[in-house]
């Protein structure tokens, strides 16, 4: 027969699964015979049962009953006497912490009976007593039978007027009671529930119940904490901090949760139960100043806390009180803190001989050095918040609103720091990005191109605040609440919040960037960082490269520990000036106009690739030939078409009309791009291919990787491979000869594709958008935000790699490729190639490398030594 109901003397912290994380740590403390009222836990599998079955499990209550009846012995009281009652607090705890998300009530036993024992048993306080019994009416009313909780609080506000709630009189207690009693009354139509029995049953059910109420599945969510798991519930003894001065209740940490830093850190409230303190009825007072209210309990807490953190071997938070002389520990559990101080803690432990640095490694993670690494706003500044967006990358700008690209450009060389703020963004608007501080659309998502480009420059990015209308041609944008700005009005934006702020935020540096461009480690933070650094890149298997198109972004990925180039996106050199060449290549009418276009445009292309091969200085490049689709080159339709509308059209124009109306396809996306592309236009490709043999006959030690995009077919790659393949043995120049795989198709016929491809590449922006079948730059304003609320998805798959769907897909191809040829290099270098979780899985599945923006170089190594760690810590045990 399954067991539901757990001792606390039964149990340790190992049983978080079945226990939950509150009732396993009662149960650990117990064990270290640390003082903590005695109780027990009903099992997360009671919970589970409930709420699929609608009904607790055969023989819960039979359990609950044995259980109680052995509390009552050991106490040597029973639940709810008249004379000398046992009461208890009914608490919830899941395996992962929810502070305040789901249900607790204290008190539970007293009734009208009841509540003169307590007052004895207190030595005649009937305050104390009163109190408490008007205390469970409010929880039990709130909690248990859903009345709304402002009638309890109006009806407490109007009896205290301008008084403390400790200055109320037993009396007054006594006639709010009464009052609280007629709430439940009128709102249920029914008497609160006297029998101390029949308020434990009705209580463990409001917490079973609580599991599924909004606010924690909106946590879980948040978090991502699987829906499926359940709650337990700790029946406890309770302990009172509410008997006078004597007592009280307050919550302690062994070091600062935020900076990490050792020392004595908590609150404390006199005359209190524990709901007290987080709900701020009154100040609390700093924990030191215990040791001046009650030295002996103070000293026996601190003493307490070092057991705690010694045996935990990580920060601990605790909840504890003290009744009348007496301190009692309700909980502990390993302590939320902020990123620096998970960095500092993790290296502080390792020097105190309590972890070694592997598991320091694992103790930390790639989205909170993220946090260090962007610039953020002072918290404790004022701030007029005027908009919000989505949070597409992280960080803290600050400057002056422009509305176009040249503008952004013009302010940036005169010295300006400025923000482009934009409907959406465009290949066109690349220099201002470059210029600005920050980029402000508001259209699009967190995967837009003002999002991707700016992830990969390291700039601040806000997308999708719809809430702003954008005129660029008056070049303003109107705010809710009417607030207009114009170009040149200064404006904040905050990346890791979405937030827009009116004028300028102060804002602080991160010292943490300044340490991977190559600045000597000096605080205490940042040695911690060098140090977590430094031993996961000798323990990662994966390398990390850097997605980069230009010279500042190689050097930039080289000095953030980059080791070569994942993607060398060749389209971007082909914007600006160089549009005119393109327009010229689109307009060829015969061969020797199309070779003149191409002609002009390589030695250009040669140039770049022979300044990004010196700045990675013998480090692989991987370099994709051109991949969009030839019209976003071209000027916009609707412009061209109202431009040769008017008189000054030339015949250029009227051209260049007819051939975008040409190119124009519905879904181009899925059009005439890639290996296609190459394919149709004669010469473009083998113009490319030349400009890289040239540049890398320049360079010594050049190490280039030629990927041709979207390849559905081996026979596409064939194609395009025996032109390459005789190129560069005409040059003389090795380079790798590989495919990007992003089509489905690709994934599924790895083997074929295998057999003329020395290297696979994912693309696992395009691979996502074509397994899922949506269109990434379009859905997430439509709905996706809808999906998360609803639980369709856990994360957007744009942003962590979708296991299931595009993982699989990856696995086969990984399989299948390497079936064919063994020494098959494989990498990632889509967006995911930077997400933390997205890392681990590249790591599992027997990728080689990920490639990832400059700015998320860092994460990605600190994620692929953490892989490595937890794949070498599985093998061991």
């Amino acid at each position: 027969m399954a067991k539901y109901v757990y001792d606390f003397t039964e149990g340790n912290r190992n049983l978080k699964d079945l226990l939950g994380g509150k009732g396993a740590n009662l149960a650990e403390m117990t064990n270290l015979g640390l003082p903590v009222p005695p109780g027990f836990t009903i099992t997360t599998d009671a919970c589970r049962h409930y709420l699929a079955a609608g009904a607790v499990p055969d023989g819960l209550e039979q359990e609950v009953a044995e259980h109680l009846d052995a509390l009552e012995k050991q106490m040597g009281r029973r639940l709810g006497q008249a004379n000398d009652p046992l009461l208890v607090s009914v608490r919830s705890g899941a395996k992962f912490s929810m502070p305040g998300m789901m249900e607790t009530v204290l008190n539970i036993g007293l009734n009208d009976e009841s509540v003169h024992g307590l007052a004895k048993q207190a030595g005649g306080n009937d305050r104390f007593a009163w109190d408490s019994y008007r205390r469970l009416i409010q929880m039990f009313g709130k909690t248990v039978l859903g009345i709304d909780g402002d009638l309890f609080e109006h009806a407490l506000d109007a009896l205290k007027g301008r008084r403390q709630d400790t200055d109320l009189d037993a009396g007054e207690l006594q006639g709010l009671v009464e009052t609280f009693k007629g709430v439940v009354r009128e709102q249920t139509g029914k008497d609160f529930p006297t029998d101390p029995r029949e308020q434990m049953r009705l209580a463990v059910m409001a917490v079973f119940d609580s599991w599924n109420a909004p606010r924690a599945i909106l946590y879980r969510r948040q978090e991502r904490i699987p829906a499926d798991l359940g709650t337990a519930v700790n029946i406890v003894a309770m302990v009172f901090g509410n008997v006078g001065n004597d007592s009280g209740t307050g919550v302690a940490f062994t070091r600062d949760p935020g900076t990490g830093r050792q020392g004595i850190y908590g609150d404390y409230l006199q005359n209190a139960q524990g709901e007290d303190v987080v709900a701020g009825i009154r100040n609390t007072i700093p924990l030191e100043e215990l040791e001046r209210i009650d030295k002996r309990s103070y000293d026996e807490l601190l003493g307490i806390m070092e057991t705690l953190e010694n045996h935990y071997r990580d920060l601990c938070d605790i909840e504890f009180t003290i009744e009348r002389g007496k301190l009692w520990m309700l909980q502990t559990r390993v302590g939320k803190r902020t990123a620096a101080a998970a960095f500092c803690i993790a290296t502080q432990l390792v020097d105190q001989g309590l972890i070694t640095i592997d598991e320091a490694v694992t103790r930390v993670n790639g989205d909170q050095l993220a946090q260090l690494m962007f610039p953020r706003f002072d918290g404790g500044a004022a701030k007029t918040k005027i908009a919000k967006g989505m949070n597409a990358s992280p960080g803290a700008a600050v400057g002056k609103a422009v509305f176009s690209s040249e503008r952004a450009v013009e302010l940036s060389a005169q010295g300006e720091d400025v923000i482009l703020v934009r409907r959406e963004t465009n290949p066109d608007d690349l220099a201002g990005m470059i210029a600005a501080r920050g980029i402000l659309t508001s259209r699009g998502g967190k995967t837009s191109h003002a999002a991707v480009v700016a992830r990969g420059m390291g700039k601040t990015c806000v997308c999708g605040a719809e809430e702003l209308e954008v005129s660029t041609r008056e070049r303003r944008f109107t705010a809710p609440g009417g607030v207009v700005v114009s170009e040149g009005d200064v404006i904040s934006i905050d990346g890791m919040s979405g937030e827009v702020y009116l004028g300028e935020v102060p804002v602080v540096d991160s010292a943490v960037v300044e340490y991977f461009e190559g600045a000597e480690p000096e605080d205490e933070l940042v040695k911690a960082v060098d140090r977590i650094m430094r031993h996961a890149d000798s323990a990662r298997r994966l390398g990390v490269r850097a997605n980069a198109d230009t010279p500042e972004d190689a050097a930039r990925s080289r000095r953030f520990g980059g080791q070569g180039i994942g993607l060398c996106r060749t389209e971007h050199m082909f914007l600006g000036e160089r549009r005119q060449l393109v327009e010229d290549l689109v307009l060829a009418s015969t061969d020797e106009e199309r070779q003149a276009a191409l002609d002009a445009l390589e030695p250009l292309q040669k140039a770049d690739f022979t300044e990004i091969f010196r700045a990675m200085d013998g480090h692989p490049v991987t370099i994709r030939l051109i991949d969009p689709p030839l019209h976003e080159f071209l000027p916009d339709i609707v412009d061209l078409s109202v431009k040769v509308a008017t008189d000054g059209a030339t015949d250029k124009d009227r051209k260049l009309l007819a051939a975008v109306k040409r190119l124009h396809e519905q879904n181009p996306m899925l059009g005439l791009r890639g290996v296609r592309l190459g394919l149709v236009i004669p010469g473009l490709f083998a113009m490319q291919v030349r400009a890289i043999a040239q540049a890398a006959k320049e360079v010594p030690g050049a190490r280039p990787e030629i990927m041709i995009p979207l390849v559905a077919a081996v026979q596409e790659l064939e194609s395009v491979r025996e032109e390459a393949a005789k190129i560069l043995a005409e040059s003389g120049v090795e380079a790798l000869i590989g495919t990007m795989i992003e089509v489905p198709r690709a994934a599924l016929t790895a083997a074929q594709i295998a057999e003329a491809a020395e290297f696979f590449s994912f693309g696992t922006n395009d691979l996502t958008q074509m397994t899922w079948g949506f269109s990434r730059d379009d859905v997430e304003a439509a709905f996706f935000s809808r999906y998360l609320d609803q639980g369709i998805f856990g994360v957007s798959p744009f942003e962590t790699l979708d296991r299931e769907g595009v993982g699989r897909l990856i696995k086969i191809a990984v399989e299948e490729g390497r079936s064919t040829r063994p020494d098959l290099h494989l990498g990632i270098c889509g967006e995911h190639g930077g997400d933390p979780d997205s890392v681990h899985f590249c790591h599992d599945v027997g990728l080689d490398y990920v490639s990832c923006s400059p700015f998320r170089i860092p994460v990605a190594r600190l994620e692929a030594g953490r892989a490595a760690l937890a794949d070498s810590d599985s093998d061991t045990r």
